[in-house]
């Protein structure tokens, strides 16, 4: 049921049509997700929080996972002192449910899309998934690559950080 949660929640994604080039889609493939996200050089803020939230070791595990993930222009689009506040210790369970919201359970290719509406995340909540103005939408966040392959699941980018 969850893997067929997780297929169902890029049954749009196909229609965009933007898949990684094949150099960097073949190296990352040799990499877990946390490691490709950050070698991929827009994703410091991300790697950041993971870090914050001691999320890192899970995103390295087996998973499989897919994962949207906001670069560091959609972390700037958040209000002045958001990142800086999440990150303090005492704010680690809402950074956690913010960064757990970006996870889907299993590894789901672009191709793989069938129509759905919604689908479940790793924190329990569901992801509304639209397409808008010929691309996909996952809540208000507009996905601009797809198909980043690592070892342990596959990374979509988005243009901005979804808040449960």
């Amino acid at each position: 049921m969850k893997f067929e949660i997780a297929n169902l929640a890029f049954a749009a994604i196909a229609t965009l049509g933007v898949v990684a080039g094949g150099a960097t889609a073949a190296h990352a493939a040799e990499q877990d997700i946390v490691d490709t996200a950050v070698a991929a050089g827009q994703f410091k803020t991300l790697a950041a929080a993971l870090g914050g939230a001691g999320l890192v070791s899970t995103l390295k595990g087996a998973g499989p996972f897919t994962v949207f993930a906001p670069t560091d222009a959609a972390f700037a689009k958040l209000p002045a002192g958001t990142v800086e506040n999440l990150l303090k210790p005492e704010n680690k369970d809402k950074l956690t449910a913010i960064l757990t919201y970006h996870v889907v359970p299993g590894r789901v290719m672009a191709a793989d899309v069938g129509k759905v509406q919604e689908a479940k995340t790793v924190n329990g909540k569901m992801l509304m998934v639209s397409t808008k103005g010929g691309g996909v939408m996952i809540n208000d966040a507009k996905v601009t690559a797809t198909d980043i392959t690592a070892t342990n699941g596959v990374i979509h980018v988005i243009d901005s950080v979804i808040l449960p």
